[in-house]
């Protein structure tokens, strides 16, 4: 059999992919990961008891603004890197911006804080659980982000691993905002973002072991 024979045999074998089916298995991976997470938040940890009131103030939609925007940068990153001719993502660094955003409003809080009142709202009253459980909690969703990438082939792994990392903490820390009553932008900037900032250090350590292909 000559070569352009057996190219045209190889090929002829190959089922048509559907072009959406990164995002597709990536969706799906992230949801089942989700209910296992909120199940678990719901099981152990329970919703805060003012959580209908709470929807109707600013600093519950300023944490999910800022848990949500990461995570919607995270997961696009993570389709991306999904594939194996993926590049770098350069715009990676866009971010920063949610991060910055929410640094000002920490900044603009502790500017009407006396100085005496700035260590109750850097700490709260969860600061030595809140990035431990976000961390915890990312766990699901990231076993979901992995069974998702056996359908593919990524090069980049330790970038991968980043990226699916934050993606799974930015959704973690979303849920867990149902639970956490913590007000203060300072906060939510300090441990949420530490908290996700471990699982994509995880992500970054783990991920290629599962990754490669």
């Amino acid at each position: 059999m000559q070569t352009d024979d057996l190219i045209r045999a190889l090929a002829g074998n190959v089922a048509p992919v559907s072009p959406h089916l990164v995002e597709r298995q990536l969706a799906m991976g992230i949801a089942a990961g989700a209910v296992a997470t909120l199940l678990a938040i719901a099981s152990t940890l329970g919703f805060r008891p003012d959580l209908a009131a709470a929807m109707h103030d600013f600093t519950f939609w300023m944490k999910w603004t800022y848990t949500i925007s990461l995570g919607v940068g995270a997961i696009a990153a993570t389709v991306h890197l999904a594939r194996p001719d993926a590049t770098r993502a350069q715009w990676l660094w866009l971010l920063v911006i949610p991060f910055g955003l929410l640094a000002c409003v920490a900044a603009s809080e502790l500017a009407r804080t006396p100085f005496d009142g700035w260590l109750p709202l850097w700490l709260g009253q969860s600061w030595k659980r809140c990035s431990i459980f976000v961390a915890m909690l990312a766990a699901p969703i990231f076993i979901g982000l992995i069974w998702a990438f056996r359908q593919f082939a990524p090069t980049r792994l330790r970038l991968t691993g980043a990226t699916a990392g934050l993606a799974s903490g930015a959704c973690a820390a979303t849920l867990y905002g149902l639970h956490c009553p913590e007000a203060s932008a300072l906060f939510v900037l300090t441990w949420y973002s530490l908290g996700m900032g471990l699982a994509a250090l995880a992500g970054t350590l783990i991920g290629p072991r599962f990754l490669r292909w």
